[in-house]
Parts: C-alpha cells; sequence; structure tokens
C-alpha cells in the first residue's frame, strides 16, 4: 500500500506559500483522506468575511474540488467532520449541507469548537473511497 499526495488546484499552491505543514489530500488505501478545509478563496488564498451559509458553500466547494483531483466525488464521501464554533448554527449549516450530499449523505460528526488563528466559522474534513 502506498501513500500518495495529491496536488490540488490553488489549495495546495496557497498551503505551501503560508508554510503550513499539510496536505491537502492524501490518497491510500484505496481512500481519500481530504484535510480540514476552511472557506478559502482558491483564486486569493484569502478567507472573505461572509455568513456561515456563504462559507458552508465554500468549503464543500473546496471540498469536492480536492476529491475530483483524487479520483473520487462527493458521491464517494462516507465520512465527514464539521468544525463549528458556534452549535447554532447547526441548520444553517445543513441547509446548505444537504445540497451537497442530496442522496445518501455519508457518516457525520458536528463538533463545536472554540477558534482558528485566522477569522471563519466552519471547517470539514472528510473521508471518501476511490
Amino acid at each position: 500500500m502506498k501513500k500518495e499526495i495529491i496536488d490540488v488546484p490553488g489549495i495546495s499552491r496557497h498551503l505551501k506559500k503560508e508554510g503550513i505543514p499539510l496536505s491537502a489530500v492524501v490518497r491510500a488505501g484505496g481512500f481519500v483522506f481530504v484535510s480540514g478545509q476552511p472557506p478559502v478563496d482558491r483564486r486569493t488564498g484569502k478567507i472573505p468575511l461572509v455568513n456561515v451559509k456563504k462559507q458552508t458553500q465554500m468549503v464543500l466547494d473546496n471540498i469536492k474540488v480536492c476529491l475530483e483531483a483524487a479520483g473520487s466525488s462527493m458521491d464517494k464521501v462516507v465520512k465527514c467532520t464539521v468544525y463549528i464554533t458556534n452549535a447554532a448554527y447547526f441548520d444553517e449549516v445543513n441547509d446548505v449541507y444537504r445540497r451537497y450530499f442530496r442522496r445518501n449523505p455519508p457518516a457525520r460528526v458536528f463538533c463545536n469548537v472554540g477558534s482558528w488563528p485566522k477569522k471563519f466559522d466552519i471547517e470539514i474534513d472528510c473521508i471518501a473511497i476511490v
């Protein structure tokens, strides 16, 4: 079994530029592991100050790009972990989340966290099959 680091257009470049020691996506053993994705604009590397619904959409769009770069898709996601700064955002996140996982949604954990070193409210990671 081999571990393969997947280069993700826009995302990998910004991680390297910021000096963040992680891989956006790793493929191994028939699985794709997507690191926690914050609401980053892939073109600029910036995190815009927008509401949690827009942040959730940006995060899930980034996850979709990560999965596709690894030869997978949203339909093949088996588990997600949602990290959120305020549990009261549960319904707003779900309004967006259900558009990306219409049928047979993956297993999921919804965790309330304190904060990040940048200003945003949500981060999501996932595991998918190839």
